[in-house]
This record gives C-alpha cells, structure tokens and sequence, in this order.
C-alpha cells in the first residue's frame, strides 16, 4: 500500500492509504475503495457512488478541468489532483476552485511529481494529502509547509496577509 502523508493543524503524519488507484483498463476491485480516471467516473461513477459499499476518489489530470465535478463532489470523498511534473502547477488552481468556489469538504490529494519544496504552495491551494514522489518524512513535511512566516497574499487556507499584520 502506497504511503500517504496527510497534513492537519500544520502537522504532517503518515497515513494508511484505504484508496487504490484504478486505471481506465482494470477491473474496478469487488470491495474497497477506488480513485478512478475522470473519464471511467463519468463512465462508470453513477453506479460506484449509489452503491454505498464504497468511497469513490477522481482524479483529475493537469489538463482536465475539476469544474466537470461540481455536481458531484458532496458525494467524492478524494479528488487527486496531477502534477505531470514539478513546473506544471495547474493542480493548484484546481485545488483553490474545490476549495473556495466550490466549498469541497473531502481530500484533496497531490499525485505525481509532488515534492517537498511545493509543501507550503500546495497547503496553501487547499491541499491536505500528499503522494510524495522525493520520500521525504512528515517531518519534513511540516517543515516545509511552515517555512515561510508572512504571506502577502490571500489564499483557501485564510492565514491572516502580511499587510493586515501590520495593521492589527
């Protein structure tokens, strides 16, 4: 089972990783639960979801839109966001639309080239699960999340701007 690290309250840990990403050509497992393809959920989600037996995750590829989940996403418990590669950061606008456009509640998970250097970045978009390609720790983790004190801009974790610091 792939390691997972999970962040909360600032503090990174691992996590057991009760998903199992499913590709378009396997069979969906009989129990268990499953981050599909956004194609095979638009395919095959329906079903999946009315089925209750089982939490369902998507995952969403860097050029693909997360807008084609809004309907859905009080029913998808992971949405696991894509980084092709590290300088590919459309995965953090998506995380910002789930979490403030559309108010997501569930897990938004980094996948592919996630490194720890993008810790605080993706913290700050809304993400809360890690896949990390570069095995660093939770440790560093948290470490890296934390590294920078002010922040000039306003983002889906609502830590208070530098500006407004300055002003209290």
């Amino acid at each position: 089972m792939p390691k997972l690290i999970e962040l909360a309250d600032g503090q990174a840990r691992w996590a057991e990783d009760a998903f199992v990403h499913v590709t378009d050509e396997d069979a969906i497992p009989e129990s268990g639960d499953v981050i599909l393809s956004l194609a095979r959920f638009e395919a095959e989600g329906d079903a999946l979801l009315s089925s209750n037996s089982r939490r369902v995750g998507v995952r969403i590829e860097s050029d693909q839109e997360v807008e084609v989940l809004a309907y859905d996403l009080p029913r998808i418990a992971v949405v696991a966001l894509a980084f092709p590669k590290y300088r590919d950061g459309r995965a953090y606008t998506s995380a910002r639309l789930l979490r403030e456009r559309f108010g997501y509640q569930g897990q938004v998970r980094a996948v592919g080239d996630v490194l720890q250097e993008q810790a605080g970045f993706m913290v700050r978009c809304g993400f809360d699960a890690f896949e990390a390609a570069d095995g660093a720790t939770p440790e560093a983790w948290t470490k890296a999340a934390s590294r920078f004190r002010h922040v000039y801009q306003r983002a889906a974790d609502d830590r208070v701007v530098a500006f407004e610091e300055r002003a209290s």
